[in-house]
């Protein structure tokens, strides 16, 4: 009973939160449908929209559904979730499908779209889609990758020659993925790398503070920890701070000291000038599937002086900075 019970809510809340955009150019014939994994309001998702409108408004009506996995992560929801998209999808026909990140790629596309007519892209699929078996003939994509090499090696040098560090995040698949990556980098640097993943604020406070006897700390998201207080937990990190932390992720620099991070816009757009090329008659199996290549450098100036770690001086004239 039970599980009706959140399939139920499940689809009425994909129903509500199918919002249609009208383009103001060749409305007419074309139709886009976008499928977030996540929910508006959290910050990947929103930067991948906001690219993805930027270029696709304008070359098709567009539709989104958002599937609220970060927040519900069981997979009943995740698969009653895929369900609603799946009919939204045979019901509207679109033109072309765009789906951001791991959760749309697993349930929507790999369990009901391999090789089917309807033609994907997709974005923000962590590290590698060997899992999913893409690409498929009506699948092409941007994978998600990290400069892990790069912030790697600038936390070595800024702590002083680290051998031991911890990652620290929340415990979803998502992080998973990220955390077998940065031991896999960390292990050809020479670095002991402990994965942290908790559940609740009250553990990464706990794990937060005991990370700081180690040379550095890899902030992982906090995305999927339910009581996440960001005011409450920016104020703990800086007060506790004694270590460098490292981050790939731009919404974390106020947890963070030094961030080397992905662009989400970057994504969005990829994905937007892609579904373009499709609707003008190329097919997805044309079209290569290609990982992210810009990122941007951060600094956090409270961390800097709780930790009083010296940076160098044109790592802090090109930085971005976080207060």
């Amino acid at each position: 009973m039970h599980h009706k019970h959140t399939i139920l809510i499940t689809a009425a809340s994909l129903f509500l939160s199918s919002l249609v955009a009208s383009s103001t150019a060749n409305s007419g014939a074309n139709k886009c449908l976008y499928v977030s994994s996540y929910h508006r309001g959290y910050a990947w998702s929103d930067g991948v929209e906001e690219g993805l409108r930027k270029v696709l408004t304008g070359h098709c009506e567009i539709r989104q559904i958002d599937m609220d996995t970060k927040r519900n992560k069981s997979p009943e929801f995740k698969q009653s979730a895929a369900v609603a998209v799946k009919r939204e999808i045979e019901t509207w026909q679109p033109d072309v499908v765009i789906v951001s990140d791991d959760n749309a790629a697993k349930y929507v596309v790999e369990q009901y779209y391999r090789d089917a007519a309807t033609p994907f892209v997709f974005s923000g699929v962590n590290w590698t889609v060997k899992e999913y078996g893409f690409p498929y003939s009506n699948v092409t994509g941007i994978v998600e990758v990290a400069p892990l090499e790069a912030m790697l090696t600038h936390a070595i040098k800024y702590s002083g020659g680290a051998k031991k560090a911890i990652y620290l995040g929340a415990d979803t698949l998502t992080e998973k993925k990220n955390l077998d990556r940065v031991a896999e980098a960390s292990k050809k640097l020479g670095i002991d790398l402990e994965g942290m993943l908790v559940s609740s604020a009250s553990e990464w406070k706990a794990q937060y503070r005991a990370a700081q006897d180690v040379d550095f700390i890899v902030m992982g998201s906090y995305s999927g920890i339910s009581d996440w207080n960001k005011t409450e937990l920016a104020v703990f990190a800086v007060e506790h701070a004694r270590k460098l932390t490292v981050t790939s992720h731009e919404w974390m620099m106020p947890f963070s000291t030094v961030g080397f991070t992905k662009i989400p816009q970057e994504h969005g757009e990829w994905a937007a000038q892609t579904a373009i090329e499709i609707l003008k008659g190329k097919s997805p199996s044309e079209i290569p599937i290609v990982a992210n290549r810009d990122w941007d450098l951060w600094i956090n100036t409270a961390h800097l002086e709780s930790t009083r770690i010296k940076l160098p001086r044109k790592f802090l004239r090109k930085a971005k900075k976080v207060n």
